[in-house]
């Protein structure tokens, strides 16, 4: 019992300590001009390693002290607004609509079976949120546009942004913006999330959505719909190739995946942990990602072929060329990464902005 005393006298003293170096560090962010979350997660890397610490653990405090600074009357003093959501009851227009109510707005759902419907729920919205599959987002904007006000803001938060940003511009003569939220729909809040805006028509009309998400932590930034398009090219279509790839890989090979994991690198039950959740989605999700442009189909492709082209050297062990590879993209990287960012550890350059991204200023 004294054992167990002393201990929890040492935890409230440790828990004392840990309160005032978060109260330290949270007045240090609000008095002087932030770093990015990127940054506070890459600067601290080593430590962590040297700690034991995982990463995930300093990514939530990080996000959290954020998430401090925004002033509470961003979000005590919400004008209502009438909100529709397409596709509300996927998950992703799932978790929109609930982060939209939480707040005070009043968001209304239209499903394929609610098309009746539509005038009533269209007309008469603020915003119109498309949030539908990918290969039928265009059809989509192209129906809902007829019911809609001039006034009325059109959104989609599809993961392909020219064609949708293309069309909604087209054929609705109101305000017009793409959003396309970096994360999936399991999130509990947009604390510390990326969402990548594209400007489309009549941005301040979308101020208020945009400050809403950035008053729950939300990083927004803002490019082309041709600059998302490309970059998504190799952030989404060919890293989930690699992994439905991999996850494919292990399912044939029946690998005792549990056994592994005993005495697995970090990276390596990293990798493990993403491709599950990869496979954990709805599988149209996954194939649209890969498939939603011919551009995205080329790049595969031509992954592919390199993973080829590598695999006939391994399978020729030809050593020297094999290095030669190797010290080649170790230029490439030295070259063209190095030069824009600091060292980061493999879980944040994966999550590397592109440079031609600027945190939005709107």
């Amino acid at each position: 019992m004294p054992l167990k005393s002393s201990y929890s006298d040492q935890l409230k003293k440790t828990d004392q300590s840990l309160i005032a170096l978060l109260s330290d560090r949270i007045s240090l962010l609000a008095a002087s001009e932030q770093p990015s979350l990127d940054e506070q997660l890459a600067d601290v890397a080593p430590l962590l390693a040297q700690a034991g610490i995982p990463e995930s653990v300093w990514a939530t405090v990080v996000n959290s002290c954020h998430a401090s600074l925004i002033p509470k009357s961003a979000t005590n003093h919400v004008s209502s607004r009438q909100i529709t959501i397409i596709g509300g009851r996927g998950r992703m227009g799932r978790l929109f609509k609930e982060q939209l109510s939480l707040v005070g707005h009043n968001v209304s759902v239209l499903e394929h079976e609610d098309w009746e419907y539509a005038d009533k729920l269209l007309s008469q919205a603020d915003l119109v949120l498309i949030s539908v599959p990918i290969e039928y987002t265009v059809d989509v904007i192209k129906r809902a546009a007829k019911y809609l006000a001039p006034t009325t803001a059109l959104c989609d938060i599809t993961s392909v942004k020219t064609q949708p940003t293309q069309a909604m511009l087209e054929h609705h003569s109101g305000p017009v913006m793409g959003l396309h939220p970096m994360f999936g729909p399991n999130i509990k809040s947009f604390s510390g999330q990326k969402v990548v805006v594209c400007p489309g028509r009549n941005d301040e009309s979308f101020q208020w959505l945009l400050d809403f998400l950035k008053s729950k932590g939300g990083e927004l930034i803002v490019c082309t719909p041709e600059e998302h398009d490309q970059m998504m090219v190799v952030i989404q279509a060919t890293q989930h190739f690699c992994r439905f790839s991999l996850g494919v890989f292990l399912a044939q090979v029946k690998v005792d995946v549990e056994q592994s994991l005993t005495m697995s690198t970090p990276n390596y039950r990293q990798e493990i942990d993403i491709v599950k959740r990869l496979f954990s989605q709805n599988p149209n999700l996954c194939v649209d990602i890969m498939l939603a442009t011919e551009e995205r189909c080329n790049a595969i492709s031509f992954l592919a072929n390199t993973y080829s082209r590598l695999a006939k050297l391994v399978a020729r062990k030809d050593r020297d060329a094999l290095i030669q590879e190797f010290e080649n993209t170790q230029s490439f990287f030295e070259e063209k990464i190095n030069v824009f960012i600091k060292p980061l550890n493999p879980t944040i350059q994966r999550d590397l902005k592109p440079q031609m991204h600027r945190n939005i200023s709107i």
